[in-house]
């Protein structure tokens, strides 16, 4: 059924609320004319944050079915790259998506940051949208959340513990069967290196993690690395990691973070696996490549699709109570984590 949606804010509003005139406006947000920097970024804060629509064809459509859906992924918006070397992962999801909405005669658009102008035309005016792992207290859900559009999430939306409209893979469970599979082949003690995005990923896996440790009575060791800065983050840790003493084993969340580690201890003489165990939570091209590979979490592209286009379809046509999808993640041993008989750390 269509969609009611209240009235959005006009060019006028908002060159009411910055101070300017609607060219200033219309300029400001289409990159045109001979305006400051200053006005410029000011003009489209105030859009932004009254969430206007410059597409005057989008503010006409609003109430009515597009039978399209949008993509988000708040991850590569956090990155500011939407092709990070050797993460395919996000490009899996989008074409099993795409998949999904075509077998239900809808399209797919995928969309970066709402947040921030000029957004593409139509943006607002979508059926729904797919959130890929929003951040603690997301602007993009804030301002679906005004605009009145249906929204699913990757993952939990960590701001917002009453939402229950998402699916995700179990990552307390999936935590614990990587460290315990790392304690089983010999790894006494375990250092964990998670993100530093604000999502529920990040959170769930490290609480994992430090609850793993103090019911095994293992020292908790926690570093964190920003996603963006990928492989060489990981040999910035790796280094860190040897000099704090070398564990038995390391789990890095992300894949780049994990070859970077390795990269970095193995240059420094640490035999994998003979003398440390790697395994990471986010298959990657370069946790296939690496030597030895690394044994790594793998998401189910194909279930994760389905999950999501499904719960995006009853949440617009209002047919089920909303619930969380937990998904079961596979574990993918690789010799990055064979165990030896020599004694770990």
């Amino acid at each position: 059924m269509a969609r009611e949606l209240q009235q959005g804010a006009t060019i006028w509003d908002v060159a009411r609320k910055a101070g300017v005139s609607i060219t200033t406006v219309s300029h400001s947000l289409n990159g045109k004319g001979n305006i400051s920097e200053t006005t410029r970024e000011h003009v489209r804060a105030v859009a932004a944050e009254m969430g206007y629509v410059a597409d005057a064809m989008a503010r006409g459509l609003r109430s009515s079915k597009m039978n399209a859906i949008g993509l988000v992924f708040r991850s590569l918006d956090s990155l500011g790259n939407y092709g990070p070397n050797g993460v395919d992962v996000f490009m899996k999801l989008a074409g099993a998506a795409a998949a999904e909405t075509l077998n239900r005669n809808l399209g797919l658009m995928l969309v970066p940051d709402l947040s921030r102008g000029p957004l593409p035309p139509f943006s607002m005016s979508l059926d729904g949208y797919i959130v890929f792992a929003p951040h603690l207290d997301d602007p993009v859900v804030a301002l679906l959340e005004k605009r009145g559009i249906p929204y699913v999430t990757w993952d939990r939306d960590p701001g917002r513990p009453g939402f229950r409209n998402w699916v995700a893979h179990d990552d307390a469970a999936s935590t614990r069967t990587v460290l315990d599979h790392l304690a089983a082949a010999g790894a006494a003690s375990i250092a964990y290196v998670g993100g530093t995005d604000r999502n529920a990923w990040n959170f769930d896996c490290e609480a994992a993690y430090v609850d793993w440790c103090l019911e095994t009575g293992t020292e908790p060791r926690i570093y964190h690395v920003p996603e963006r800065d990928g492989v060489e983050g990981g040999r910035e840790v790796g280094a860190r990691i040897l000099a704090d003493g070398l564990p038995g084993a390391v789990f890095c969340l992300t894949g780049r973070h994990a070859s970077g580690a390795a990269q970095a201890l193995q240059e420094r003489g640490v035999r994998i696996p003979g003398e440390l165990l790697v395994c990471t939570g986010s298959d990657s091209e370069h946790s296939r490549q690496h030597q030895p590979p690394i044994s790594a979490l793998d998401v189910d592209i194909p279930a994760a699709a389905a999950a999501l286009v499904q719960q995006l379809v009853d949440v617009m046509d209002g047919t089920k109570d909303p619930a969380p999808v937990l998904l079961p993640a596979r574990f993918l041993e690789r010799d990055s984590t064979l165990p030896h008989r020599i004694p770990f750390h």
